[in-house]
């Protein structure tokens, strides 16, 4: 006589909503953490409202103007007399431009006067940092 089980074997299967709750949190994870990670190398200022794309190279040198009419290198303070050589040791041959961040509380004009010392040391291109505007 022969005895049968009473269990007949289950055959495995993946379950796939856990993976996909994996999977969701790893892209919100990756998401916040690449979103920390773009920063200008830069003073903090209080810059004006606008719309603009995140900034692709975060290479670049950062003139900052303060509410005071500072002027700012990468947090180096410079002058505007010291501006363009300061600046001529920065900048990328490859890529001549800088990054403009200016406090909307400063004076325009020494913003203008600086991005004109910039032009002298070389600087082709400008990028203005704005916040983004709820």
């Amino acid at each position: 006589m022969k005895l049968r089980r009473s269990r007949q074997p289950k055959r495995g299967r993946i379950e796939i909503i856990p993976m996909i709750d994996v999977m969701f949190f790893l892209l919100a994870t990756f998401m916040l953490s690449s979103l920390t990670m773009q920063h200008l190398n830069a003073v903090k200022v209080d810059l004006p409202q606008g719309a603009a794309a995140p900034l692709k190279t975060p290479t670049r040198v950062t003139l900052t103007v303060t509410p005071g009419s500072k002027l700012f290198l990468n947090k180096t303070p410079v002058t505007l007399d010291s501006l363009a050589p300061t600046l001529k040791t920065l900048l990328d041959v490859a890529d001549p431009g800088i990054i403009v961040a200016a406090d909307s509380a400063a004076p325009n004009g020494i913003i203008v006067q600086a991005m004109i010392k910039a032009r002298e040391a070389g600087a082709k291109h400008f990028l203005i940092a704005v916040q983004h505007g709820q």
